[in-house]
């Protein structure tokens, strides 16, 4: 568990959201978001994963949504999390995965997030969204 306060995870939930949604959007590359993430300490890592696998889950992914990820972020097709993220349905638990596995898990969930929102930005919510995390501002 953690060892910060309340108000700390806060914090750390509204950076992910942020930090997500602008590599989402192409406001921030992946390799600026891997770097975010991987100067966090290993429970920060934990809950970022944790809260990511969220959004994914929100955007109702695909497997067709988990390949295009896979392929957008440099991570092999073999590699445990693009498995896990392909599978139909696909499986979650990123956060349980070993730690030298999380920069890798986060490059695929973030990719594929991007790919779901995408298209979820294009559809759903084509000129009338009025989700905050929708409509973000170049930095």
């Amino acid at each position: 568990m953690w060892a910060t306060s309340s108000e700390d995870e806060r914090g750390l939930r509204r950076e992910a959201e942020r930090v997500v949604n602008e590599v989402a959007q192409e406001l921030r590359t992946l390799d600026e978001g891997t770097s975010w993430f991987s100067a966090l300490s290993s429970e920060e890592r934990q809950a970022v994963l944790q809260e990511v696998t969220g959004y994914a889950m929100q955007a109702h992914i695909t497997a067709a949504d988990g390949r295009e990820g896979v392929a957008r972020s440099g991570v092999k097709p073999r590699a445990t999390p693009s498995v896990m993220i392909c599978m139909d349905p696909p499986r979650y638990g990123f956060a349980d995965l070993p730690a030298d596995e999380h920069v890798k898990a986060f490059r695929v969930l973030v990719s594929v997030f991007s790919v779901a929102d995408t298209r979820r930005r294009e559809t759903y919510c084509k000129g009338t969204c009025g989700h905050a995390w929708h409509n973000l501002s170049p930095r």
